[in-house]
């Protein structure tokens, strides 16, 4: 991302920001890692080095996506086009959330059935289909009941509901989409505000209310990349800033002493009136420390030179190919981590087991990604638009417009 002091003429011609694609990648792998408790690889995600984990970045990287590839659509305000699109898009997650947990519910009850693993129904909130089946298949259904590790698509659903709101008030005052986005954060958290559970009682575990701020700076974003300018200037002060709370949390979250001491120090805030989400840990409700993690490892990543070279490096592309097709590529990877967390429940095994499952349904991801690069709906587009134009030396193909390019975020 270029600095925030002048828009570049050619901004909107560059075809899409490899760092996107890689950084997707890349939470998708740690995702997967993450999403099978116990295996050896969850040591080595960013969840060990603060407070916030590959779920806020997807999330945040997944507006910068949204605003690239919808934002042109609503320029011109509020439409049936552009909010269509987000609105087709949100059914989409729909259905795949759908697949995802009825494939969970099947690995479960097949791990019961063959397998003896019993005990996986008391975890992950799979208690209630033993106690209250219809009451269990009627909020999968409506979203009220979402399994553990199948619950971050709803969310996202919601969010691309309100999408086409919040990137219209980006468009026109981006301070006013700040103080809407922190404004409906604070009343969350403040009124417990959520989206009810059924037939348990509470609410969503990704509140959308309160992670709409991580999805609203992931817009702000993306509106100024496609400006041609950055959200936040280069400031040595703010490198240092960001440098420091990274620093200071990584050691936090690895420390014994600073885990009891200032654990016991920000519950002393909660005693005096600060509120939870402000002075605590919570995911659900997205609390300031892990958005303010969050926010500090996204702008030292955005800065210009060596961040920008290393994301463009050919080495790297099979994990840019994850990230461009990142919504099968999770679908996926969410399946194989409830296989293997049955696989886990009936034979702990160690480390040569854990390498198997990680690296095997990894590279069952990174096949998808490359037959769906290769075969997919845009190859097979792109291919036949190949073959169409005549290719001649004294007439140049046109170039694409400029929005068609940048809707490859999508």
């Amino acid at each position: 991302m270029r600095d925030i002091a002048a828009p570049q003429p050619g901004a909107l011609k560059s075809v899409r920001d490899l760092r996107i694609d890689l950084f997707r990648g890349l939470a998708l792998v740690m995702i997967f890692a993450d999403h099978i408790p116990g295996n050896f690889y969850e040591h080595l995600t960013t969840r060990n080095l603060g407070f916030s984990d590959a779920a806020e970045g997807f999330v945040f990287m997944s507006g910068i996506a949204a605003a690239l590839a919808y934002g042109p659509a609503l320029a011109r305000g509020l439409n049936w086009e552009g909010t269509s699109r987000l609105w087709g898009r949100a059914w989409l997650l729909y259905l795949v959330h759908m697949m995802t947990a009825i494939w969970a519910i099947a690995i479960v009850s097949a791990a019961v059935q063959f397998w003896g693993a019993d005990v996986m129904l008391t975890k992950n909130a799979f208690k209630t289909f033993t106690t209250d089946p219809f009451g269990f298949l009627i909020g999968i259904a409506s979203l009220g009941h979402q399994l553990g590790y199948v619950n971050i698509l709803p969310m996202y659903m919601v969010l691309l509901l309100m999408a086409p709101g919040l990137i219209r008030l980006g468009q026109r005052a981006p301070m006013g989409l700040l103080a809407t986005s922190f404004g409906l954060w604070a009343v969350a958290g403040l009124f417990r505000l959520n989206l009810p559970n059924y037939p348990m009682p509470g609410g969503w575990f990704f509140n959308p209310f309160a992670w709409q701020l991580v999805f609203s700076f992931g817009l702000l974003t993306g509106l100024a990349l496609r400006q041609g300018r950055r959200l936040v200037p280069v400031r040595g002060w703010l490198i240092a800033l960001a440098a420091g709370w990274l620093v200071l949390t990584a050691i936090w979250v690895n420390s014994d002493w600073m885990l009891k001491n200032f654990g016991h120090g920000t519950w002393q805030l909660r005693q005096w009136g600060v509120p939870f989400f402000v002075a605590g840990f919570d995911k659900t409700f997205e609390s300031l420390p892990r958005l303010l993690h969050l926010l500090s490892l996204a702008y030292l990543l955005s800065l210009p030179g060596i961040i920008p070279q290393i994301a463009a490096t050919r080495a790297l592309e099979p994990l840019r190919m994850l990230g461009r097709h990142s919504l099968p590529v999770f679908a996926t990877g969410t399946v194989l981590a409830i296989a293997g967390q049955a696989v886990k429940t009936v034979h702990p095994g160690g480390f040569a087991q854990d390498s198997a499952l990680i690296f095997g349904g990894l590279a069952v991801q990174f096949a998808l990604a490359y037959l769906r690069d290769r075969y997919g709906p845009k190859a097979l587009r792109a291919a036949k638009h190949k073959a169409e134009v005549p290719h001649t030396s004294a007439t140049p193909a046109p170039a694409a417009p400029p929005q068609m390019l940048i809707r490859a975020a999508e």
